[in-house]
């Protein structure tokens, strides 16, 4: 046993203290929750790319408020919840929208839970002799995992939702069974503090988080994911860009080769000439008309009244050139 450490607990199943409400609502979701994602991890894929910005921006930017000072206040917990809770919504759009941020942070919270549970694994028989231990080796490998994901985004992608899945069923198992003693045993070994041993049972819900990934891992491979990749679907819809982008520009080339070059001009036609006395005033057309009426000659076809009844027609006909 390590210096300092508590006295070995009594493993037996005693009965657990009452449920509150609200925790356990919570945690009956997110088993819910860590169920679906590590079935359907890779079909969710825009969902758990949120979720991946959604968690980093929340715990760090909570972190950063509740334990550091604030414009020299300290801010209660509510207070720093609900700007943990604002900048995580932003940043889980950020990497729900834009696709390489997304795998990056996947990438990294695979890598996280791994060093996690290789620190955990390996702290009994050697303890880590520094706290930069930890440290370099949660940065190292979810560093390596973010940019593993880049690489093969489908693979790492169903493997950190199998492992993140996985992990979040065994927390809600463990405040069902023991009230998150588990998971104060782990936050005590990644901080070098003393921590006493665990019980079996407490062992056994442990060694169900690699049995659980490893079972969601295969159910995506063989089962949800088979047969479908969102590369695929971006590649597609960047084709269909290409096509239409073609389409516009064949039209275009189209219209410019009907249209006349530039430079040229057509030839107006020349405008016709009038003469003075061209034009015959309808006041007396209608007095003509009169006469004829009177005379009882049979006249043409009448005209409406308000029609032009000027004629463009010279009355004398031209005269003829004169040669020289």
């Amino acid at each position: 046993m390590e210096a300092g450490a508590p006295p070995a607990p009594r493993c037996a199943l005693e009965p657990r203290p009452p449920y509150e409400p609200v925790p356990a609502a919570l945690c009956a979701l997110g088993a819910l929750f860590g169920l679906v994602c590590g079935c359907f991890g890779y079909r969710c894929f825009k969902a758990i790319m949120f979720l991946s910005g959604l968690l980093f921006g929340s715990i760090v930017i909570f972190l950063l408020c509740y334990k550091e000072r604030v414009l020299e206040t300290q801010l209660s917990l509510e207070a720093s919840a609900g700007i943990a809770l604002g900048i995580g919504l932003l940043c889980g759009l950020v990497t729900m929208l834009l696709r390489s941020v997304g795998l990056f942070t996947t990438g990294l919270l695979l890598g996280l839970l791994l060093a996690t549970a290789a620190l955990v694994a390996a702290a009994p028989v050697l303890p880590p002799p520094s706290p930069w231990v930890p440290a370099g080796s949660l940065l190292g490998l979810a560093l390596l995992c973010a940019l593993l994901a880049l690489q093969w985004p489908k693979a790492l992608t169903v493997l950190s939702t199998a492992v993140f899945g996985a992990a979040v069923v065994v927390v809600c198992a463990d405040y069902f069974m023991e009230a998150l003693v588990l998971v104060l045993y782990i936050y005590d070994r990644l901080r070098l503090a003393p921590a006493g041993p665990l019980c079996w049972h407490s062992w056994v819900v442990l060694g169900a988080w690699p049995v659980l990934s490893l079972l969601a891992v295969l159910l995506q491979w063989k089962l949800t994911a088979d047969g479908f990749s969102h590369t695929d679907v971006i590649l597609s819809q960047r084709q269909k860009r290409l096509q239409l982008l073609r389409i516009r520009q064949k039209e275009a080339k189209r219209r410019q080769s009907l249209a006349p070059p530039e430079g040229t001009y057509r030839r107006k036609p020349p405008p016709v000439k009038r003469y003075v006395g061209d034009v015959l005033a309808p006041s007396y057309i209608r007095s003509l008309r009169d006469r004829q009426l009177e005379s009882g000659t049979v006249p043409g076809p009448a005209a409406p009244a308000d029609a032009d009844c000027g004629s463009t027609a010279p009355l004398t006909a031209p005269s003829p050139r004169r040669r020289p």
